[in-house]
């Protein structure tokens, strides 16, 4: 049997890819595992600001096209950047032990946020950053920074920036630990929805490729974590782009849960906190659902109004 995986061509997603693909080798020696490059468009635009181009799947859909297409099996995304809902006849079919799941700041060994010198230069494109970032240090200058993880620090390294905040997980997948200057806790920056945790997408009625790619691959604790953040996520996106971030810890039958929704200027920002317990992934799910629908009611609600406004 011969299992195709769809990838982007950056270092990081082919590190996830051949990941996957060791872990189904390992588990079944006789399955053949091959790798297919795809460019994204995410990957054409690297000079607008992803909350501007405003499209959903920037990073997943033309791996999901060759995917309904029949031309690859499984594609293996950084689960943060896939939406909320799949196209008809796609599945998330397995999700992977969480890498650290919170963000890194990064400044070339001279800072932390804290000691960062007023009106520093901050290079982050992602809206859930920039709103937290507000909250913690009004007086940062905050520029937009895209492209792939190590063309961010090369860009930090020029001096564009004199630090830039990245996702500490693929800053570790890709062995740059050292790199890092500060670990932000979830208690200060709460991270953005499954950040850390990769997806295995596939398509509905492959039962075979998903038996394989579960037994090789899958953490129920991260799927239960992914279903609570994702269930979220479906509840407040609300059609347009927002500042917000869910982060779920699992403990046995109980599930902590942080999230918050902020406006862009994170002058209105709303935060809940609880833990919930829990039997199955649809009570998961229903966490999910909750914890959205108290931020909402506690003003999420006239935000989300206030920016489709702008849109």
């Amino acid at each position: 049997m011969k299992i195709r995986i769809g990838t982007r061509k950056s270092k990081l997603a082919l590190w996830q890819s051949e990941w996957v693909k060791a872990q189904i080798e390992k588990k079944f020696p006789d399955v053949e595992v091959e790798l297919v490059k795809i460019t994204t468009k995410g990957d054409k635009i690297l000079d607008v600001p992803l909350a501007k181009i405003g499209d959903k799947g920037l990073f997943t859909k033309e791996i999901e096209e060759a995917m309904l297409r029949g031309e690859v099996d499984i594609a293996v995304h950084s689960l943060k950047d896939v939406p909320s809902k799949l196209p008809k006849g796609l599945k998330l079919i397995a999700f992977s032990d969480r890498e650290d799941p919170r963000d890194a700041l990064l400044s070339c060994g001279r800072y932390t946020l804290e000691t960062l010198p007023e009106g520093a230069v901050v290079g982050t494109s992602s809206l859930r950053r920039k709103a937290q970032l507000r909250i913690l240090r009004p007086d940062l200058q905050i520029k937009d920074l895209r492209g792939n993880v190590d063309t961010r620090i090369r860009k930090l390294k020029e001096g564009q920036y004199d630090a830039i905040i990245l996702a500490a997980a693929g800053v570790k997948r890709l062995g740059w630990e050292e790199e890092i200057d500060e670990i932000l806790s979830p208690e200060r920056m709460i991270p953005s929805v499954c950040q850390g945790i990769l997806g295995i997408e596939g398509r509905e009625g492959d039962s075979e490729v998903e038996r394989i790619v579960r037994e090789a691959v899958n953490s129920y604790e991260s799927e239960v974590a992914a279903t609570v953040e994702r269930a979220f996520l479906r509840t407040v996106e609300g059609g347009c782009q927002v500042p917000l971030g869910c982060y779920a810890v699992v403990n046995e039958d109980r599930i902590l849960v942080r999230a918050f929704i902020s406006d862009l200027n994170g002058r209105f920002y709303h935060k809940e906190e609880g833990v919930f317990r829990f039997k199955d992934l649809r009570e998961a799910d229903s966490i999910g659902v909750a914890v959205a629908e108290r931020l909402l009611s506690a003003g999420g609600k006239t935000i989300l109004e206030e920016l489709l406004k702008c849109q």
